[in-house]
C-alpha cells in the first residue's frame, strides 16, 4: 500500500473498506485475544475454529478477527459473531464444532453455549442484550471487540483517522485546543486536570515541544490502558498526532510498562503501519507537518506514573519526582515544553474532534465530561472493564453492571483510584462517580481502578496491604513519604497481629495528615488515603482489633478462630473431608468440632459450609 499523500485518497480508501465490510458481505467471528482471554486459551480456540471452518467449507465465507479485550473478562475466551452479535462466553476448543455447525452454517444458536444471566437464569443470545454491556456507554472501548489491532484497515473502516484529517485540513492549532477546552475533557491519569488548558499552556512556551503518553499503569488490579493499547492502539496514536498538531510538536513518546508485552507489540505494529500509510512521520497526508512516535519501556516502578519521575526515566535517569514549582509544560522532558497525558485521555481526542465539543460535553456531569473506563475487580460477580458516563453511581456500576456480590454476601466497601484511593462504604453507594464527588468522600478517580470488598474483608488489613505496597514503591527522596509510610506500616502490622494499643488510631491520623501535607509528589500526598478513609468509615474495626483483640472478618489470623455451631451443623461431613489438617472431627449426621491446636485457619471449612455452621469467633 502506497502512502496517502492527500485527504481525498484516504477518504476513497475508507469508503471502499466500508463497502467491502458492510453487513451481509461476510460474517465476522470476533475472538478476544487480549491478555486475559489469551491466558484462558484463545490460541487453542482460534486453531480449532480455523480447522473447523475449513472442514465445513466455510473458510471463504467467514473472517476470523483476533481482537483486543471485550471487557467481560470474567467470561473469557469470548466469541462474538457479526453482524448479528451472537455472544458465546468461555469458549473452548471442543465446543467450536457446535458453534460453527449451528450458528455459522445453519444460522441457529447453540442454546447451551449462550450466556446465562445469573439473576434470571435465562440464556441471552445477543451481546447488546447482556446486562453487563447493556448498561454501559462504550465510546472509547467499543471498537476493541470489532477490530484486529494489527490491521490498520479495520480502524480506518470504522472512521479512524477522520479526526486527524479534520484537524490537519479544517482547523488551526488554536481551534483544536479551543475545541478540547470546550469539550471539558479532563486528564484520565488521576489528577483530572483540564486537558485543553494543559495543551494551551504547553503551546505558548518556546522550544522543541514534546508529546508524551503515560502508559505506565501500575495500580494493582487496573488494566484499562493496557487493554486499549492491546486492542485499539490507533485511537491513542491518532489522539497523540492531533495533540502534536495543536501544540506544534514533531516528536512523541509512549512510556509503557515492560510487563505489557502484547501492548508493546501491537503498538509497534500500529506505528509501523501508520508510517507506511503516511499518517505518521514526514509530510503527514501530504502536508508539511512532521511528527513521529517512539516507544520507551519502563522498568515497573510505580512512582514513574508521576509526570516528572516518568520524564526522568525517559531521559535515562533514575525515576524520581522533582518539585513542580516549574511545570513540565514549560520545562519537562529534556528541559523542553512537554505535554503529558495518559492513554485514555488521548483516546478521547479523536472523538471530540470528529463529533464536536458540544456533543462530547453533553455526556457526563457539570465538571466531569465524557465517559470513564473502570477496572471492576474484587468481590463482584462480573469482573472486567466497564465504560460508563461520568456521573454513573457506584450502585449502578457494582450491582447493575457488576452483578453484585458473589454468594449472596454483603457489600462492604469499594476502593477507587488504585492503592492511593479511598475506601468508600455502603452509605455512599448512590454517589455519582466523577472527579469532584469522589474527592468529597476522601477518595480519588485515579486512573480508574475499582476494587469491590465484601463482608469477609478486614479494612485494617486492606489499609496495611496498600501502605505496604506504597512503601515499597516510594522513591525515598522525601522524609514524609519514606519514613511516614514505614511508621504507618509498623503500626498497622502491630494492630493486625493483636499488638495494637490505645493511641494508635490517633497516631495514624496524625501521620496521614503530615504525609499528605509535606510529601514531594502525588504518590506521597495521596498515599494515606486508604488509612484515613478506613479509619473515618470503619473506625469500629480498628477499635475491635485494638481493644477486643478480634478481627470480625476473619482475616488477621492472630485475632480469630473458627468454631462449629452445634445447633446449625447437620453433620454433612463436607468440612471433615476438605480440611487439609484433619482438624475437624465428628460422625456423619452428627455435629462436628474443630481441634484448635491443629487448625491453621485456612478458611476451607468456612467457605465450604452451606449451612453457615462454621463461624468466626
Amino acid at each position: 500500500m502506497a502512502k496517502f499523500m492527500d485527504r481525498e485518497t484516504l477518504d476513497r480508501f475508507r469508503k471502499r473498506l466500508k463497502e467491502e465490510t458492510a453487513p451481509g458481505k461476510k460474517r465476522v467471528v470476533s475472538l478476544c485475544s487480549g491478555t486475559g482471554c489469551g491466558a484462558y486459551g484463545t490460541s487453542e480456540v482460534y486453531n480449532a475454529l480455523s480447522a473447523e471452518l475449513q472442514q465445513q467449507g466455510l473458510a471463504d465465507d467467514v473472517e476470523i478477527r483476533l481482537t483486543g479485550c471485550h471487557g467481560f473478562c470474567e467470561k473469557g475466551p469470548i466469541m462474538v459473531i457479526h453482524p448479528e452479535g451472537v455472544f458465546y462466553p468461555q469458549v473452548k476448543a471442543d465446543t467450536v464444532p457446535e458453534i460453527v455447525g449451528q450458528t455459522l452454517k445453519n444460522n441457529e444458536v447453540a442454546e447451551k453455549l449462550l450466556y446465562k444471566d445469573p439473576s434470571t437464569k435465562k440464556r441471552i443470545i445477543f451481546e447488546h442484550d447482556i446486562p453487563f454491556y447493556k448498561r454501559q456507554k462504550r465510546l472509547i472501548f467499543g471498537n476493541n471487540g470489532l477490530i484486529d489491532p494489527a490491521n490498520i484497515d479495520h480502524y480506518i473502516a470504522v472512521g479512524g483517522y477522520q479526526a486527524l484529517e479534520k484537524a490537519l485540513f479544517e482547523m488551526k492549532p488554536g481551534e483544536i485546543i479551543d475545541e478540547v477546552k470546550t469539550s471539558g475533557l479532563r486528564g484520565r491519569g488521576g489528577g483530572g486536570f483540564p486537558t485543553g488548558i494543559k495543551w494551551a499552556t504547553c503551546a505558548k512556551h518556546h522550544g522543541d515541544r514534546y508529546i508524551i503518553c503515560n502508559a505506565d499503569e501500575g495500580d494493582p488490579g487496573a488494566y484499562m490502558d493496557r487493554s486499549l493499547l492491546e486492542g485499539n492502539p490507533h485511537c491513542v496514536v491518532e489522539g497523540m498526532i492531533i495533540a502534536a498538531v495543536a501544540i506544534g510538536s514533531s516528536e512523541g513518546y509512549v512510556y509503557v510498562r515492560h510487563e505489557y508485552p502484547l501492548a508493546v507489540s501491537n503498538l509497534e505494529i500500529a506505528l509501523e503501519k501508520a508510517r507506511e500509510y503516511g499518517l505518521l512521520g514526514q509530510n503527514i497526508l501530504g502536508t508539511d507537518f512532521d511528527f513521529d512516535i517512539h516507544i520507551s519501556r519502563g522498568g515497573g516502578a510505580f512512582v514513574c506514573g508521576e509526570s516528572t519521575a516518568l520524564m526522568a526515566s525517559l531521559e535515562g535517569r533514575p525515576g524520581r519526582p522533582r518539585a513542580k514549582y516549574v511545570h513540565t509544560v514549560e520545562k519537562g522532558f529534556r528541559e523542553s515544553p512537554t505535554n503529558l497525558n495518559n492513554v485514555e485521555t488521548y483516546a478521547n481526542v479523536p472523538l471530540i474532534i470528529a463529533n464536536g465539543a458540544d456533543w462530547y460535553s453533553s455526556i457526563g456531569t457539570q465538571y466531569s465530561k465524557g465517559t470513564k473506563i473502570f477496572s471492576l475487580v474484587g468481590k463482584v460477580v462480573n469482573t472486567g472493564l466497564v465504560e460508563v458516563p461520568m456521573g454513573a453511581t457506584l450502585r449502578e456500576i457494582v450491582f447493575d453492571i457488576g452483578g453484585g456480590i458473589p454468594k449472596n454476601k454483603k457489600f462492604k466497601a469499594v476502593q477507587t483510584g488504585g492503592p492511593s484511593g479511598g475506601c468508600i462504604p455502603e452509605q455512599f453507594m448512590d454517589l455519582a462517580v466523577d472527579f469532584d464527588e469522589l474527592s468529597k468522600v476522601g477518595s480519588i478517580m485515579g486512573s480508574g481502578g475499582m476494587i469491590v470488598m465484601d463482608q469477609d474483608t478486614c479494612m485494617v488489613d486492606v489499609a496495611r496491604y496498600f501502605v505496604d505496597f506504597l512503601k515499597d514503591e516510594s522513591c525515598g527522596q522525601c522524609n514524609p513519604c519514606r519514613e511516614g509510610l514505614k511508621q504507618m506500616l509498623n503500626i498497622l502490622t502491630r494492630i493486625c497481629n493483636g499488638e495494637g494499643r490505645e493511641g494508635d488510631i490517633e497516631l495514624l491520623e496524625e501521620l496521614g495528615v503530615m504525609i499528605q501535607k509535606f510529601s514531594l509528589c502525588g504518590l506521597g500526598t495521596s498515599a494515606p488515603n486508604p488509612v484515613l478513609t478506613t479509619i473515618l468509615y470503619f473506625r469500629n474495626e480498628y477499635e475491635e482489633h485494638i481493644r477486643e483483640k478480634k478481627c470480625g472478618a476473619g482475616v488477621c489470623k492472630p485475632l480469630f478462630h473458627y468454631e462449629i455451631d452445634q445447633e446449625q451443623c447437620n453433620g454433612c461431613h463436607v468440612c471433615f473431608r476438605k480440611c487439609p489438617q484433619d482438624a475437624v472431627s465428628g460422625e456423619k449426621k452428627e455435629p462436628h468440632a474443630i481441634d484448635q491446636d491443629k487448625c491453621i485457619k485456612c478458611g476451607i471449612c468456612y467457605e465450604g459450609c452451606k449451612f453457615n455452621a462454621v463461624v468466626i469467633r
